[in-house]
């Protein structure tokens, strides 16, 4: 457990220093009945009367321990269960997506649709970021925080190659920490091989959406990472940038002709049962969301447990209260 306010806890040794003092009036109380030869000596049953002197003020002594504890703002790691779906953004960073025959280029233009898809997400779906050239790493952690996200796709720019195994293999293993976030957060590789396949498309509750322009020139395969997905039941929907006609770029003072792939990006979402999209249609790409269904996840967090702890604290300074009230006719 951990304190949002800890110095709070200081006032604990108001606790005990408020007992001795009570003891002392008490101890001087009963000195002074003695003197009195007696007089106003509690009499009836004195043996629920001793409980009730002792009894009473310890419980309330706790209990007002306890409520200083809650003045700390307590917290706790939680295992909360909640219904949520996980989609993951894989870009394709490489420099072929700097061509200009989408304006102003792809990958700016990748930027703007996922910039309009991630305004759309419902609160109870998680968005991660991925971005690939000649490998896959992600770049946010899926979460419910929108801003968080377009923070993300922001910074993204074209780099190297190009590696659309690596945008997969980084973005199953954004989804598998996701699900399970004490396996460790190593999107970098691979999650793994699959205990055994399930259906393709089954896992309902994982999505992964791969804006490319679906021109490979790294190993290994993307058809072999899109039959790892289908294997896991993963669908991935692909969003082809670019244009059938292509165009030249510039690249390290050579020229490249580079054009839109739609055949390679239609092979990886049918080996998935997923969906192959035109970058242009954005109506489309916002009704994804509609494909997605949530699963019941249980996740730990960090929460807060002060109204317990003070209701714990003030349940037990009313007990005792009533105890000394029964047993001795007065509160301390």
């Amino acid at each position: 457990m951990s304190f949002a306010w800890p110095i709070a806890l200081m006032l604990v040794v108001l606790v005990p220093v408020g007992a001795a003092a009570y003891a002392s009036i008490g101890r001087r109380r009963l000195a002074a009945i003695e003197a009195a030869g007696g007089l106003g000596r509690p009499t009836g049953q004195p043996a629920a009367a001793g409980r009730a002197r002792f009894v009473g003020p310890v419980v309330i002594a706790a209990g007002l321990a306890i409520v200083v504890v809650a003045l700390a703002r307590p917290q706790a790691v939680l295992s909360v269960p909640r219904l949520e779906g996980t989609v993951v953004l894989a870009f394709d960073v490489s420099r072929s997506m700097a061509a200009t025959d989408f304006s102003p280029s792809r990958i700016e233009a990748a930027k703007a649709a996922a910039r309009s898809f991630v305004e759309q997400a419902p609160p109870t779906v998680q968005i991660g970021v991925v971005a690939f050239s000649d490998g896959g790493v992600s770049v946010q952690v899926p979460t419910s925080d929108t801003a968080a996200v377009a923070a993300a796709i922001d910074r993204l720019t074209p780099q190297r190659g190009t590696s659309v195994a690596g945008g997969i293999e980084a973005s199953l293993a954004a989804i598998a920490t996701a699900e399970n976030p004490t396996a460790g957060y190593y999107t970098n590789r691979s999650p793994g091989p699959s205990p055994s396949p399930v259906p393709p498309g089954s896992h309902a509750s994982a999505l992964i959406v791969l804006l490319s322009d679906g021109e490979n020139n790294e190993r290994p395969d993307p058809l072999a990472a899109a039959q790892d997905a289908a294997n896991r039941g993963i669908r991935i929907d692909t969003v082809g940038m670019g244009t059938a006609t292509g165009t030249n770029l510039e690249i390290d003072g050579f020229t490249v002709f580079t054009k839109l792939d739609e055949a390679a990006l239609r092979a990886i979402a049918d080996a998935t049962a997923g969906t192959y999209y035109d970058a242009t249609d954005a109506a489309a790409l916002t009704g994804i969301y509609d494909q997605v269904a949530n699963a019941l996840v249980v996740k730990p967090e960090t929460t807060e447990v002060t109204a317990p702890v003070a209701g714990l604290g003030l349940a037990a300074l009313m007990v005792g209260g009533l105890v000394s009230l029964i047993g001795l006719g007065r509160i301390p």
